[in-house]
């Protein structure tokens, strides 16, 4: 095989990763735009030198590992914003363990094995686990907050609301159109928003959401089948992204990032 077949295969399968890279930097980094600019700093990176992916493990472990390293040579930067609000995000950040969030997300929302997450880290695994539990701790007692749900189906609709409920936060209604998304918006205030893409009416959570957003300024989780689409870099994508079917520490984790960014307004979709 030549160098040329070789070099547009490793970038196809590279090309496969990137959206879920994209959600991951975004998620930990609490901005699109700062978490692409991580993304495009790993990929100049991996141009530049192919060696990390000379192993056996698989091309979305070998992709956040070069990631990672370049996150925790950096400082960890996160959201840009005006000193005192990066200054109360980072007092914040300061008092959660090193390096849980990162293991939690990518658990959660990444679905990665413990033992990749050990390689992505380069921490054991019984590390690993210790990170995950301090995170779950630490983000769930750092915010509460008020929750409006935007979900058609009924079954979905209520394990939403009782996840939501047991992390603490209060639920302030349940919307099924996009009618009632904004109906929901003035009668109650928010800090947080989950919504679904399609909803009962054969209406767009996209657009119900972006319609709110013209009403208050609060983070949004969108839930979806196809995470994707969401994730093509053509327009500004949602901080946090769920793909369906969901488990119940998807959502919880999303929730806590989310309120956690939420409560020092620097997480911006």
């Amino acid at each position: 095989m030549n160098d040329t077949v070789v070099q547009e295969n490793f970038s196809d399968l590279i090309a496969a990763e990137l959206p879920y890279l994209r959600r991951y930097t975004r998620a930990l980094t609490g901005s699109q735009a700062r978490g692409d600019k991580y993304t495009v700093a790993t990929l100049e990176v991996i141009l530049k030198d192919r060696s990390p992916f000379d192993n056996s493990d698989p091309v979305k472990v070998n992709l956040f590992k070069c990631f990672h390293a370049i996150w925790v040579s950096s400082g960890q930067q996160f959201a840009e914003s005006d000193d005192s609000l990066r200054a109360r995000a980072q007092g914040l950040l300061a008092k959660l363990t090193a390096n849980s969030r990162e293991a939690l997300l990518l658990r959660t929302i990444e679905e990665f094995s413990l033992d990749h997450i050990s390689k992505i880290m380069d921490v054991e695994v019984d590390e690993v686990r210790r990170l995950i539990g301090a995170a779950n701790e630490e983000l769930a007692d750092s915010v509460k907050g008020r929750v409006m749900i935007i979900e058609d189906e009924p079954i979905i609709a209520a394990d939403l609301t009782a996840i939501v409920s047991g992390l603490g936060h209060d639920v302030m209604g349940v919307a099924r159109t996009h009618k009632e998304a904004l109906a929901l918006g003035k009668e109650s205030e928010v800090d947080l928003i989950l919504a679904d893409i399609q909803l009962a009416d054969n209406s767009s959570g996209i657009d119900a959401v972006n319609d709110l957003l013209g009403m208050m300024d609060v983070p949004v989780i969108f839930i979806t089948a196809f995470p994707e689409r969401l994730l093509t870099g053509d327009r500004p994508e949602p901080a946090f992204l769920i793909s369906k079917p969901f488990h119940e520490a998807q959502v919880q984790s999303a929730i806590s990032q989310a309120m956690f960014f939420a409560s020092t307004a620097t997480l911006k979709t």
